[in-house]
């Protein structure tokens, strides 16, 4: 009896690791996502650290968009590649037959969104590492609170992305609701450069953005090296998003196609 017992507790494990995998497989292969989602990040920061100098805050600008684009990272990967994701397979049917097969659905969503977090973990750790090498960014003196705020944002962002995937309707306007959400988002929360310049009205609606606390969270512990326990209020205000997006997908989510 303790033998099955143990056999059928492994059971979802073996079917978490193989689902994961081939998660992996799926995502790598496939060039659009490689690009948009995994090197699009890489490539604007790139380009936008080319273009800023100086110093903000009293540190370098190069550092400043270090921890913007990580949250930006933050956004188009956790949140908007697995949106898009979910929508194409909802409306492909793949998403019906994985229903109609043994792998229950919590652990196809679960092995989803690993698959998704583990993509963005080598992003953000490339985005540090190029920072260093490119433009001599320093690196993280709190690399362990730092993780902990990005698990912490990825998490909450995947929950909104299965959420927001619950109410896109087409495969076809999946991209432009997805880009329509994170471009002005990440604008307004300083994904792509300092806001003290905006106006009180731009500023005002960042402050209820998730994406602004979370990059708030990171820009205190990178640049200011501060403990993650110190951005508890910011993180918490990126968690009660992420219970928006629960939310949403318990009630909305849908595992046939919506189009006839």
């Amino acid at each position: 009896m303790n033998a099955l017992t143990t056999t059928t507790a492994r059971a979802p494990a073996r079917l978490f690791a193989h689902q994961f995998r081939s998660e992996q497989l799926i995502f790598w292969r496939s060039r659009e996502a490689a690009v948009f989602v995994f090197l699009f990040p890489l490539l604007l920061f790139l380009l936008l650290g080319t273009v800023y100098d100086g110093s903000y805050h009293g540190h370098p600008l190069s550092e400043y968009l270090v921890g913007g684009l990580l949250g930006y990272g933050t956004a188009n990967t956790a949140f908007g590649g697995l949106a898009i994701t979910l929508v194409l397979r909802r409306e492909q049917g793949v998403l019906k037959r994985v229903r109609s097969t043994p792998l229950p659905p919590a652990v196809y969503l679960a092995a989803a969104i690993a698959s998704i977090l583990a993509v963005f973990a080598l992003q953000a750790f490339l985005i540090v590492a190029l920072g260093r090498v490119v433009f001599d960014a320093a690196l993280p003196a709190r690399p362990f609170s730092l993780g902990a705020a990005l698990a912490v944002g990825g998490l909450a962002f995947a929950a909104l992305g299965t959420g927001v995937a619950a109410l896109i309707r087409s495969a076809e306007g999946s991209s432009a609701v997805v880009n329509v959400i994170i471009l002005p988002m990440t604008f307004l929360s300083g994904g792509f450069g300092p806001t003290r310049d905006y106006p009180r009205v731009l500023q005002a609606i960042a402050a209820v953005l998730p994406l602004k606390h979370l990059i708030d969270a990171v820009q205190g512990i990178y640049l200011d090296q501060e403990p993650v326990w110190e951005q508890g209020w910011a993180l918490a205000i990126v968690l009660a998003w992420g219970l928006v997006g629960v939310a949403i997908a318990v009630r909305k989510f849908r595992w046939e196609p919506r189009e006839g």
